[in-house]
């Protein structure tokens, strides 16, 4: 699913233009990029959360040459999903 396919969702639900649905999925997705850039967790109650996980320096290989190097420390982002929505993406096998 595309930004256009939730933009075109919203229209034919709510019944908002387009371009507004549009401009609200875009706040919506700018919001959240700014909290986890923060370092901030987001939380989306029936739908899950978006963690920021700090990982430390560690020590990696190169698959195509073998060669050792070193993982810099950095900053991640994890979701976890609620139970919610675990029972209803297993429903729908």
């Amino acid at each position: 699913m595309t930004r256009a396919d939730l933009a075109k969702a919203i229209f034919d639900k709510v019944g908002l233009p387009k371009k507004e649905a549009q401009d609200i999925i875009e706040l919506i997705l700018d919001t959240i990029k700014r909290t986890l850039a923060e370092g901030e967790n987001v939380k989306i109650t029936g739908f899950g959360t978006f963690h920021v996980r700090k990982k430390t320096a560690r020590r990696g290989r190169n698959p195509q040459t073998g060669e050792e190097l070193e993982i810099t420390p950095r900053r991640v982002v994890t979701f976890k999903p609620s139970n919610l929505l675990k029972e209803r993406v297993e429903k729908v096998k």
